[in-house]
């Protein structure tokens, strides 16, 4: 049997560089294991392995997420971010949500090959890929395998149009290929910045690039003719939320022309990882932040339902509801534009045995 949440917190220490403070089991294992951590203070060494992936482009219907096509690069994700949503897949490759999600990564090394591929299926319908869904495109380890960049250059390359969701100044690498893409209305960006707090981004999200950084590439982006829109996420009461009229001023200040926020999710094995970070780094307010939380969430630590999940509901949640609304009108940000980008441009990829070139009206 699993430990109770009390029980995983006992001997727990902070991980230089990493968010988790364990290896807690997912909840698809009949028993408790723990990988070694190292030593207090230790960081555990990121190791890549190459996955070939055998379909790239999934699919969702959820109706609360403004996307179809999605498509993640990596599997787990190196900015090691306490609260991310993403954490309880990795019990998919039979690995742990905690440290396991963020230092033992898969690389989709065949990522370009196969969205060229499927691309050319006559069945396939053009509509935009979003890249960053499940995990960061940007993040660290796309310095060295740029599997992001191959996807892009793909796209490109065939008019598809893409919508990138990231929260690192490493975007900025790729401006060549987004601007391009945007000047045909085929691009658009959105730049989650969770807090301008060095010390906190520090704590909460150890691998990821500051929120200067972040607005920083927001003004680059903007400047290059990329619409590119922020994300206030997440918004979690009594650690950020004050700083949500700040964020918000200064991604409009940065050229920002929408902006978004998401309230806090604790899915699965989230919440047990999320409540040991708070012990751990915030123990005086811990107990009065989980409160807060549950009030936003019915009593529970999360609520799955279409239509809640992103924004909670009772008094604490309308009342950061009403601040952003406030905030973005007060700067000139329309929380709900979307940037509808462009399919009819889209040239199919040709596929093994066409001639090339014969037929083609290349405008």
């Amino acid at each position: 049997m699993s430990d109770s949440p009390s029980r995983q917190r006992e001997n727990q220490h902070a991980i230089r560089g990493r968010g988790a403070a364990s290896n807690r089991d997912s909840r698809y294992s009949p028993l408790t294991i723990e990988r070694d951590a190292g030593e207090a203070g230790g960081a555990p060494k990121t190791e890549c392995l190459p996955e070939r992936a055998r379909t790239i482009i999934a699919r969702n219907s959820s109706p609360d997420i403004p996307f179809i096509q999605s498509i993640n690069p990596y599997r787990g994700c190196e900015h090691g971010c306490i609260y991310c949503y993403a954490r309880p897949t990795h019990a998919y490759l039979d690995l742990s949500p905690g440290l396991d999600f963020e230092t033992r990564l898969r690389v989709k090394y065949n990522a370009a090959e196969q969205l060229e591929r499927e691309l050319a299926n006559p069945r396939y319908q053009t509509q935009t890929i979003t890249l960053g869904a499940n995990t960061d495109p940007y993040q660290p380890v796309e310095r060295e395998h740029r599997i992001t960049r191959a996807l892009l250059e793909v796209l490109l390359a065939h008019r598809h149009p893409v919508s990138i969701i990231t929260k690192s100044g490493l975007i900025e690498r790729d401006i060549d290929l987004l601007a391009e893409l945007a000047s045909q209305g085929l691009a658009s960006v959105a730049i989650s910045v969770t807090t301008l707090d060095r010390e906190l981004k520090r704590r909460l999200e150890p691998r990821a690039t500051s929120g200067s950084v972040r607005l920083a590439a927001v003004r680059a982006l903007s400047a290059a003719g990329v619409p590119v829109s922020v994300l206030c996420a997440p918004v979690i009461p009594t650690l950020n939320d004050a700083e949500l009229e700040q964020i918000v001023a200064q991604s409009a200040d940065a050229g920002a022309t929408g902006a978004a926020y998401i309230l806090l999710r604790l899915p699965g094995e989230v919440s047990i990882l999320f409540q040991q970070w708070l012990e751990l780094h915030y123990p005086d307010r811990a107990a009065h932040v989980m409160s807060l939380i549950r009030q936003c969430r019915g009593g529970a630590d999360n609520d799955v339902r279409f239509g809640h999940r992103m924004r909670g509901q009772g008094p604490i949640a309308d009342l950061i509801a009403q601040r952003f609304k406030l905030a973005c009108k007060r700067h000139g940000l329309d929380q709900l534009r979307r940037h509808d980008l462009r399919t009819d441009l889209f040239r199919v990829p040709p596929r093994a045995g066409d001639q090339l070139g014969l037929f083609s009206a290349d405008p």
